[in-house]
């Protein structure tokens, strides 16, 4: 491929530490999968590794590499397509202008702009402000690296993404400004959620309702993780708190755990949760819901697992290979105009 877009990009990153489990399928995965279904043809799409943003809190850094590698596999198992031509998987780290670029940039920050990211103010409550990292506090300027090294337009994120989508721009006119035309900004906050034309999903755990599923580690008897045996996984959603109100109805304020295992089942069978919804409303067996759901679970992990047995290792490193080079040569020359705008080559 040539050093030059052709299509507008559109990029996402693949975490890379730690095990997924059903809510990172069923709400990022799978939408995931989904976009390049529907993109690719008229986008290239750029699905990277974020390596370097996943230590920005402590991790097991002796399982970084092997979970890298793990985790794509898992996208491959649930159907990214790598034989598309328009679709490119790379690891940020094998790629050294973002690190480079993410240095430039952090020199045109103003500490306050850095200073106001919800992010770190929550990272700093959780782990203490004495002990949170300095990558924790200018991962978005990292952030902004990988978007703008590849004129990426559109950012499918969340909301609480959205403060570092606003730096991204905001950091591209002011060296624009300063330096001519160096960058293409990816599109404001709300043509961004108009492209993505989705509702954020939020899988919640199945003892706690209240709060999303997480690592099964903090919450091992409500996290359906992907790796778990299909029968004990139907045991998990069996033993789902629900509540007392005695009729299945969606409400996520009266009944969160009910609507959890009405959501889980609308992904799973691929239908809205409206007709989900309605087709229990009012039904009084939880234990029906349940079943129902349980078995769900099971035949997609099942299915899951043995997909995930049939990815070969050794045709994902090839890809991967191949789009980093190929990556490496559209980052490397928007570094190198930037590198002869701030002095650091001749212009």
């Amino acid at each position: 491929m040539d050093a030059t877009m052709s299509k507008p990009v559109i990029l996402t990153g693949l975490r890379a530490n730690s095990e997924f489990h059903i809510g990172n399928y069923l709400g990022a995965i799978l939408p995931m999968i989904a976009m390049q279904k529907k993109h690719a043809g008229d986008y290239q799409i750029n699905m990277f590794v974020p390596d370097l943003h996943s230590f920005t809190t402590p991790i097991d850094h002796g399982k970084l590499y092997q979970n890298t590698l793990d985790n794509l596999k898992m996208f491959v198992a649930a159907g990214l397509d790598l034989n598309n031509s328009d679709t490119f998987i790379y690891r940020q780290s094998y790629i050294p202008a973002h690190s480079e670029l993410a240095w430039i940039l952090d020199c045109f920050t103003y500490f306050g702009e850095a200073n106001r990211m919800i992010e770190f103010k929550d990272k700093s409550q959780k782990f203490g402000h004495d002990t949170v990292s300095v990558g924790q506090f200018n991962y978005p300027v990292l952030m902004a690296a990988d978007i703008l090294l590849y004129c990426a337009k559109y950012i499918p994120v969340g909301e609480d993404q959205r403060q570092h989508i606003e730096l991204t721009r905001d950091l591209a006119e002011r060296m624009n400004n300063k330096f001519g035309e160096l960058f293409t900004l990816p599109a404001e906050w709300k043509k961004q959620l108009e492209f993505t034309n989705r509702e954020s999903i939020r899988v919640r755990s199945l003892r706690n309702p209240d709060k999303k599923m997480s690592k099964s580690v903090e919450d091992p008897a409500g996290t359906i993780m992907l790796s778990d045996k299909p029968d004990e996984a139907a045991k998990k959603v069996m033993s789902a708190t629900t509540d007392s109100v005695g009729a299945i109805h969606l409400d996520w304020a009266k009944q969160p755990g009910i609507s959890n295992l009405l959501q889980i089942t609308a992904l799973l069978q691929g239908q809205t949760l409206q007709d989900v919804a309605k087709k229990w409303e009012g039904k009084t067996s939880y234990g029906d819901l349940k079943a129902e759901v349980a078995d769900q679970v099971k035949n997609f992990l099942i299915d899951f697992q043995s997909n995930l047995a049939k990815v070969d290792d050794a045709t994902l490193l090839k890809k991967l290979e191949q789009d980093e080079e190929a990556m490496r040569k559209i980052a490397d020359t928007t570094l190198l105009k930037v590198q002869k705008a701030v002095g650091l080559r001749p212009a």
